[in-house]
């Protein structure tokens, strides 16, 4: 775990050996030993190890300070041990941030985990009924053994199903994720039941209580408190000790946060874009609208050229970073290099930004699939008739696979998600998995039922039940999960100002995502300066890289250099998926 903290490690065992901290450090508030970790209070009573950062630990202490607490450092990690002894694990809902934290508590002999809200740091812990064991990666836990690696199959069908091995499971079955927005105690009982202090869905729902009624506020109104909200949350983020940069891309969310940046009051600001040869003069070339956006805003700019060579070269080592299986996460792998090899050590990134202002396909395509299909796929056995018969006549016809299941999975929120997100359909596993792990891996997964439950409450609006299933499952699990790997693997923290709970219930108030463009067009219209209308009109085209054509032959036979990725690949597979899978 070096890389995730190249600055400093620190190790604390309590006096009687059983209960031990272990901490890898990434410099970036209070970077002087009083901010390192393991971290004791003062009267020893509480160990806290903590993995992230909490942007309000300003607030907080002045707080505590007003109550006659005394500090020691400028750290946030003392604020939390202040903080937890005021209050308990009741101070989860007053952490504006990411995290993952352990705090031991010597006199009741028992241990807090806790989570961010979104799920933006990870936390795996695994339990034999002897040992508890917690790190910020699953490859941490197993490394010193003692861990089974029996494959667990709800994680294997996840994969295939989503891209992604959804949590709380991961790919082995004695390793579970804690849960996004949740806490863990385990005392001299055991573990005990985790506790969910946080919900997407909730949020939402909450919103719409208070919400005025559709149209009510005015675009006016509504983007004056959206500015308001998101300049506070870029200013929260910007907290540090050291300089934080930005990736910048040709698209709104992104660039609508580099304006804000530089609204915030930050001076010099780094920028950094990734180009490819291949994508040159096509409309997947970010580098030159997003060199445009980065003389607008007046930022130090560094487009990054990513070769195949370069690829081929670091494939290897991205196999070796990638702490669960993904289909993603490459992009963000290169582009953390690139800010890294500039000196930075945090960037804002414009992730989630399509989650919370409606900007994928899916929030027009999933409710027009339940309204049009509802009614129909209500009917018994009509779904999967229809699903029988076109897959028979699908081959033939050059049918997408996915069209089979449309009767009988589109007609709900669940189902059509499903269909809009899935890699494989689950009548499709038996093909890519052996079938007794497809069989033993649907019966504890549940997929319907685990995207289902994200949904409870569940919000009124078509278009927010998409954007809590697309925040909840997709960005989570995947967008989030793939964020972080690859930017620690550089030794780089990745801030996330869209991803943020305070934030999310301000624009849940606002009415906020509306379907289609409106909400980018917002987004766009925040900074003092807004963006070009050449941004805010380009097709999306997604944060690519193009692998696809460093793969492919290009000669008649098979190039040398695609069966090397293939078979690298295949072993990365290998290792985490059973024998035949890789095929």
């Amino acid at each position: 775990m070096a890389a995730r903290g190249p600055d400093g490690k620190g190790l604390w065992v309590s006096p009687d050996e059983l209960v031990g901290f272990g901490h890898r450090r990434l410099s970036i508030i209070d970077l002087t030993e009083a901010g390192a970790q393991p971290m004791t209070s003062a009267d020893g009573r509480f160990v806290i190890t903590f993995n992230g950062e909490i942007y309000n630990y300003r607030d907080l202490r002045r707080s505590l300070e007003a109550t006659g607490r005394v500090f020691s450092s400028q750290s946030d990690t003392e604020v939390l041990l202040h903080l937890f002894a005021e209050k308990g694990d009741a101070m989860a809902r007053e952490l504006r941030g990411m995290f993952a934290i352990a705090i031991w508590d010597s006199l009741r002999r028992s241990l807090l985990l806790m989570r961010d809200p979104y799920g933006i740091k990870p936390l795996y812990y695994s339990d034999d009924g002897r040992t508890l064991r917690f790190a910020s990666q699953v490859k941490a836990l197993l490394a010193p053994g003692g861990v089974s690696r029996e494959r667990d199959p709800a994680g294997q069908v996840g994969f295939f199903l989503f891209g992604h091995v959804p949590e709380p499971f991961t790919i082995y079955r004695a390793i579970r994720a804690l849960p996004a927005g949740s806490l863990l105690t385990i005392d001299r009982r055991g573990v005990g039941e985790v506790r969910r202090y946080h919900s997407i869905a909730g949020t939402y729902c909450e919103a719409e209580t208070h919400t005025s009624p559709p149209g009510a506020p005015g675009e006016q109104r509504a983007s004056s408190g959206l500015r308001e909200a998101l300049l506070e949350s870029v200013r929260y983020h910007l907290v540090a000790d050291v300089p934080v940069g930005a990736f910048l891309s040709a698209g709104i969310d992104s660039g609508a946060l580099v304006g804000l940046m530089r609204d915030a009051g930050q001076q010099d600001i780094q920028t950094i874009t990734l180009s490819f040869a291949e994508f040159r003069g096509s409309a997947d070339d970010e580098a030159p609208l997003a060199a445009e956006v980065a003389r607008l805003y007046g930022t130090r700019h560094a487009t990054r050229v990513v070769s195949e060579s370069e690829f081929a070269s670091d494939l290897p080592r991205i196999l070796d970073a990638m702490d669960q299986p993904s289909i993603d996460g490459v992009n963000t792998w290169f582009v953390s290099k690139a800010a890294h090899e500039l000196g930075l050590k945090v960037v804002v990134s414009g992730l989630g930004g399509d989650e919370l202002f409606g900007g994928y396909p899916s929030f027009k395509d999933i409710p027009n699939w339940v309204r049009l299909l509802g009614a129909p796929s209500r009917i018994p056995l009509v779904g999967r008739m229809s699903r029988a018969l076109a897959e028979r006549i699908g081959g033939a016809l050059g049918l997408n696979p996915k069209a089979a299941g449309l009767l009988e999975f589109g007609g709900t929120y669940a189902g059509a998600y499903l269909l809009r997100r899935g890699l494989f359909m689950p009548w499709e596993l038996a093909r890519v998995l052996e079938p007794g792990v497809v069989r033993a891996g649907l019966a504890r997964l549940s997929p319907l039922d685990h995207i289902a439950a994200e949904l409870q409450p569940a919000p009124q609006s078509p278009q927010v039940r998409v954007a809590v299933l697309e925040s909840s499952l997709y960005m989570r699990n995947q967008l989030l999960r793939d964020t972080d790997w690859a930017g620690m693997a550089h030794s780089l923290e990745v801030r996330i100002p869209l991803v943020d709970s305070v934030l999310l219930s301000k624009v849940a108030r606002l009415g906020l995502p509306a379907a289609g463009r409106a909400s980018k067009r917002l987004l766009a219209n925040v900074p003092r300066r807004p963006l070009p209308q050449r941004v805010t009109e380009r097709a999306k085209t997604g944060f690519g890289i193009p692998v696809g054509r460093w793969m492919l032959p290009k000669r008649s036979h098979v190039a040398e250099t695609a069966q090397t990725y293939a078979r690298q690949w295949a072993c990365f597979v290998a290792e985490v998926l059973p024998n035949g899978a890789a095929a």
